[in-house]
């Protein structure tokens, strides 16, 4: 249904772009991902009424003008390009825009053309320049009119320059964003390459080296690059994300006698069956007094001091190729479309800024603030020790469907709980092996080599505890456990408050206990990310490519595409944002054979113009009458002789396969900040010589909101839930469904916060019919 005529007319009166005009330039280093930004920055901007041009080759297609380096921008010029690596539209360095004459070239070609918006994807070199560039603005535009290159009206007429910054960058380099545009696409390739490696190793009893690509910095200070607050994010995330036994990063160099330590551990480790052994360098690592360490003098010390069968892989390049993965796909969509409301918000006054990600929301900075940052600040790299804690026994379980990113959870929770002095229990086969006694100590060297396992090795079952709670509690008794972990999706939220509802009657409970989500479905509450839905989220993507891929010597064909999720249309929403669909079906948000109609109307339109393919993603139980099959055949039968249709269900295939490398760290994080929790909370509640327990806040689930890692009592998040269906009352994801409206041109209502982020309300509004829609 439509908003009412004057609401919606608010709504597009208040982000208007017509008249103005837009450019979007990619400038530095490529990185995955730049694609879907640009992309995003076309169709927002086109979809608002502005003019959008692309400028080929970054700030030297500025310089040197002309229709080939400046060109406008039409939806279909940016479609299939979601799915492309690298940058369509090209990056290079430009020597000349540095110079004052180099930027004044650049003015009068943007003047010509009208342009006084920019967004530009980059590094922070890339925004540094665009900042000046707009201070300089007036100044140029005076130098012009004496030249006589332009008149007083244009003066007047463009008399700011308004800049917007998206980061992209492999590095994850610039302070004020969590994650830049192509770091995690980079991730993937680290962790295929080592996944790879890791085969060949076991089979040989090898010990390989890894030099991971970073950035160069000209200096140190101190021993220590200018970006010192920026650690080498790819070597250090991927040594967390593969389970490496040493890393070596320039802004962390090792004491004297680091190369004893390690042959220590080497050798450790292959003395306990280890038969392989993984070592990350970062290009320009160097130890304390400042002298560099390559991956060859990592080698030849471990085949000169253990003898060692040794190989040394440089992976240069390969990081930056590659298609993007689905989050750095979202996470680009999502800073394109705030830019150019950003663009659209800003006045004369108005300072530059960057869109930026904290947490899990898109946010405006003030560029040059975060560029000083990124280029001034030196963290302390003080080195944190583990407190003395008091022997406890932590029990550790997965219930619940398995989810990738389970295995790297488990394997961080035992090592942190051991490193704490606990004694760690694993539990197999969920509350149904509790209850049946499957439970034994598991060691350090147990959990080797699982982060980068699928599924869960400790075995995992959807059986609740409240029917077997006496036995449960019998073993909490005779194995002593004091401390509970439970890694999974809804049913153990479910197990968790049906074991805090035991303990009136069962003091065995009566200890800290705490859950991390872990689903593919992303449904439980209190938590806006589960550890495994982005590795769902990547095979839906890549199933996508494939299938659209196919489609590319078949004219006029619609996929009607099936995902998991069961009531909660999170893997169908995002997975159709990050593949460019032109619908996705979902409970949530409820539809009726109207609906449906006009979406093959909306397709059908399409097929007139020069992108001849859909993509159509459903929920499996988005409605019970309008099956997959339902949509399939009334799709076929509507778009006889315009189109045909296929179908796909994915199925269990996004459960399974090795966990992404967001996955692998995130589960590594969260489980290890639940297992401090967990220690925290066994030495406040250890009396007289035993944990007693029993306030609400002692049973939590740790949850990603909005931005920042957040422990919530169990019992607090009952009104948050709908248990029926088994998804939270409030989705934050459902913010990102008028995101792909947009980008597939359908005409969706929104609205702006006074903060800045996109707002609206969920309602499909008929296409017209005159406006032929690309979603690819």
């Amino acid at each position: 249904m439509a908003l009412p005529d004057t609401q919606s007319k608010r709504f597009f009166e208040s982000l208007s772009g017509a008249g103005k005009a837009i450019a979007v330039l990619t400038s530095g280093g490529d990185a995955q991902g730049m694609n879907a930004a640009v992309r995003a920055v076309v169709r927002m901007g086109i979809y608002v009424g502005a003019k959008v041009y692309f400028i080929r080759e970054g700030y030297q297609g500025m310089v040197d003008g002309g229709e080939d380096n400046i060109e406008e921008a039409s939806w279909e010029s940016v479609s299939s390009m979601l799915q492309m690596g690298g940058t369509v539209i090209g990056s290079a360095r430009c020597k000349e825009f540095r110079t004052h004459e180099g930027r004044l070239k650049a003015a009068h070609n943007l003047v010509q053309r009208g342009i006084t918006n920019l967004c530009v994807i980059g590094g922070d070199g890339s925004l540094t320049g665009a900042n000046l560039f707009r201070e300089e603005w007036s100044g140029l535009l005076e130098e012009l009119v004496q030249q006589g290159s332009v008149d007083e009206d244009a003066v007047q007429k463009y008399s700011a320059l308004h800049i917007v910054g998206m980061v992209g960058s492999i590095d994850n380099d610039f302070c004020g964003t969590d994650m830049t545009i192509g770091t995690d696409s980079a991730l993937h390739r680290i962790i295929e390459v080592v996944d790879a490696i890791m085969t060949t190793a076991q089979s040989h009893q090898r010990t390989f080296v890894l030099e991971v690509m970073g950035r160069h910095w000209p200096f140190h200070i101190n021993g220590r690059s200018p970006s010192a607050c920026l650690p080498r994010y790819l070597a250090l995330v991927s040594a967390l994300a593969c389970g490496a036994d040493w890393v070596l990063i320039p802004e962390m160099p090792p004491e004297d006698g680091w190369e004893e330590k390690m042959c220590q551990k080497l050798s450790a480790n292959r003395a306990g069956m280890k038969r392989l052994n993984i070592i990350i360098v970062a290009e320009g690592a160097v130890d304390c007094n400042n002298t560099p360490i390559t991956s060859d003098n990592v080698k030849d010390l471990v085949v000169r001091c253990l003898g060692f069968d040794t190989r040394v892989t440089i992976l240069g390049h390969v990081q930056r190729g590659g298609t993007p993965s689905a989050f750095d796909r979202i996470l680009a969509s999502r800073m394109g479309v705030e830019a150019v409301l950003a663009l659209l918000e800003t006045t004369a006054n108005t300072p530059a800024c960057v869109v930026s990600l904290c947490g899990n929301q898109a946010v405006r900075l003030p560029l040059m603030e975060c560029v000083q940052m990124t280029q001034e600040v030196q963290k302390a790299m003080d080195e944190k020790k583990f407190e003395e804690a008091t022997d406890f026994n932590v029990a550790v379980l997965n219930v619940g469907a398995p989810a990738a990113g389970m295995n790297a959870a488990v394997r961080s929770a035992v090592r942190v709980g051991i490193s704490e002095g606990h004694k760690m229990f694993a539990v197999n086969d969920g509350f149904e092996g509790f209850y049946k006694g499957q439970i034994k100590e598991i060691k350090w060297a147990d959990v080797g080599g699982w982060t980068g396992q699928g599924g869960s090795l400790l075995g995992t079952k959807r059986t609740l505890p409240a029917k077997h709670v006496e036995k449960i509690a019998e073993q909490m008794r005779a194995n002593n456990i004091n401390a509970l972990l439970v890694i999974g999706g809804f049913e153990a939220y479910l197990g968790l408050m049906e074991l805090l509802d035991a303990r009136g009657k069962y003091e065995e409970f009566c200890v800290p206990m705490v859950m991390v989500p872990a689903t593919v479905s992303n449904n439980v509450p209190g938590s806006d990310l589960s550890i495994g839905a982005d590795t769902a989220l990547n095979a839906i993507t890549d199933t996508c490519d494939r299938i659209k891929q196919s489609a590319s010597g078949t004219k006029r064909r619609v996929f009607i595409i099936e995902t998991m999720g069961g009531y909660c249309g999170y893997l169908a929403s995002v997975g159709g944002l990050a593949a460019g669909a032109d619908a996705a079906y979902i409970y949530e948000e409820p539809f009726d054979i109207r609906d449906l109609q006009s979406n093959v109307e909306h397709l059908t339109e399409k097929m007139k113009g020069a992108i001849q393919r859909g993509l159509v993603l459903r929920n499996e139980n988005s409605n019970e009458n309008y099956t997959t099959d339902f949509i399939y055949q009334l799709y076929s039968e509507e778009g006889k002789g315009v189109f045909d249709c296929r179908k796909n269900v994915l199925g269990h295939m996004q459960q399974g396969g090795a966990p992404s490398p967001f996955d692998r760290n995130f589960g590594t994080k969260i489980s290890a900040k639940a297992m401090q929790w967990l220690s925290k909370k066994l030495k406040e509640t250890f009396r007289q010589g035993r944990v007693f327990a029993n306030t609400e806040d002692s049973c939590c689930l740790l949850g990603m909101r909005r931005r920042a890692l957040v422990f919530q009592p169990v019992v607090q998040l009952k009104d948050e839930t709908d248990f029926v269906h088994r998804i939270p009352k409030e989705q934050w994801w459902l913010k990102l469904r008028p995101l792909m409206k947009i980008l597939a041109k359908y005409k969706t209502s929104y609205d702006v916060s006074d903060s800045g982020q996109l707002e609206h309300v969920v309602r499909n509004v008929r296409p017209k019919e005159s406006d032929p829609s690309g979603a690819m």
